[in-house]
């Protein structure tokens, strides 16, 4: 995906996955480094419940942090939904604050829907749809040990989210290119489901993305709907 294409896509709130699928294109394969006791029972958890992952949805609020001004830019709020049904997967972001706004990946393409401008922009993602899927779900029915080969996955501790016990991990770049635009990434896993509720990830600038999920519910039926832009017959579509 093209740098401006994927920069846009950044600011439309899909930060995390277009971060993935670029990580995932350019990182060496290599052999899982030899994992501490509480990083390897994690990740063994992740993968049981990866291995049983159908859908996901929860409630999403993504605060993006900016070095220059030393304060929160940007608060967006949501709801988000992941399903697989064999070997695809579809994601979709329902936005509802500050404004409203639709985000949907399936079949290989990203769609936004602005109704304020009442605009969907769309982007192709077929030439690396197999990495876009396997990372777009990293800490949502993605496997544990599938992180290792592409980042250095360090156990932090055990840090209490809300009402939550997670395993708080740090997971790092392999690749130097994409080091010199994105540090690490923190996540927060129950390992009881096997998930994230909290992410966190730190741009080399200085700035960072921060997304919390909350009312998460797994494996239950998504109406086709969230998955369906509301768009209009006088809507602008722009393909990149």
């Amino acid at each position: 995906m093209p740098r401006r294409a994927a920069r846009s896509v950044w600011k439309a709130g899909l930060w995390l996955p277009v971060f993935l699928v670029l990580s995932h294109c350019v990182f060496p394969q290599s052999s899982p480094p030899q994992s501490s006791a509480d990083l390897e029972q994690v990740l063994g958890q992740m993968d049981e419940a990866a291995a049983k992952f159908r859908t996901t949805q929860a409630s999403f609020t993504w605060i993006q942090y900016n070095k220059v001004i030393d304060d929160i830019a940007d608060t967006q709020k949501g709801k988000i939904y992941f399903r697989r049904s064999g070997r695809d997967i579809q994601m979709a972001a329902d936005f509802s604050e500050p404004d409203s706004k639709q985000l949907v990946f399936s079949d290989g393409r990203i769609q936004i829907y602005q109704p304020r401008i009442d605009q969907e922009d769309i982007y192709d993602a077929k030439a690396h749809r197999e990495e876009f899927e396997s990372f777009l779900v990293v800490g949502f029915g993605g496997g544990g040990h599938d992180m290792l080969k592409s980042f250095a996955v360090t156990f932090v501790r055990n840090e209490k989210i809300g009402d939550t016990d997670t395993a708080k991990l740090d997971l790092v770049p392999k690749s130097d290119e994409v080091k010199r635009n994105f540090s690490h990434l923190l996540l927060w896993i129950d390992p009881q489901r096997g998930i994230s509720v909290q992410q966190q990830l730190f741009e080399t600038s200085g700035d960072y993305r921060l997304a919390k999920y909350s009312d998460i519910q797994l494996n239950l039926k998504i109406s086709e709907n969230a998955f369906k832009l509301r768009t209009n017959a006088k809507t602008k579509v722009l393909s990149h």
